[in-house]
């Protein structure tokens, strides 16, 4: 939709120019795009493989204690000492209507280090606790 105002050819035109706009906002959805998949990631752990697992949906709601392999512990991705998960997991469990925890054991984490993590959600009055782990795949596993 095109004025002239002036009545001549060298007039002014009163248009809209949508091409800036649209630049910035397709430069936006691919920065969204690239940045999405690394914030849900968390943390890098290498789950151990079981054959009757079921699928959850991922949720933001989730609360979620991961340990690596070198018996560190994140709390939703974030680092977290051992004697501070206990207050940590209290003071966001409070907020939450569900009050379930799932641990994201790394394969290669001792088996004491992931107990450790149990015992401190525990002290916290965690009664619902789950375990992530990858389907197995294959003969004898429960895959696709």
């Amino acid at each position: 939709m095109a004025v002239d105002v002036g009545g001549g050819k060298g007039g002014l035109k009163a248009d809209i120019n949508v091409t800036p706009l649209v630049d910035v906002m397709l430069v936006l959805l691919i920065i969204m795009m690239l940045i999405a998949p690394m914030l849900q990631q968390g943390v890098s752990v290498k789950l151990p493989q079981a054959s009757n697992t079921e699928d959850k949906p991922e949720t933001q709601d989730q609360t979620v204690v991961a340990v690596t392999s070198d018996k560190r512990l994140y709390l939703n991705g974030v680092p977290v000492q051992d004697g501070d998960l206990r207050n940590q997991i209290q003071t966001l469990m409070e907020t939450k209507t569900e009050k379930i925890v799932l641990i994201k054991g790394d394969e290669d984490a001792p088996y004491s280090a992931i107990m450790n993590a149990m015992d401190r959600l525990r002290e916290a009055n965690i009664e619902n606790i789950g375990l992530i782990a990858e389907r197995k795949i294959g003969r004898g596993g429960g895959g696709e």
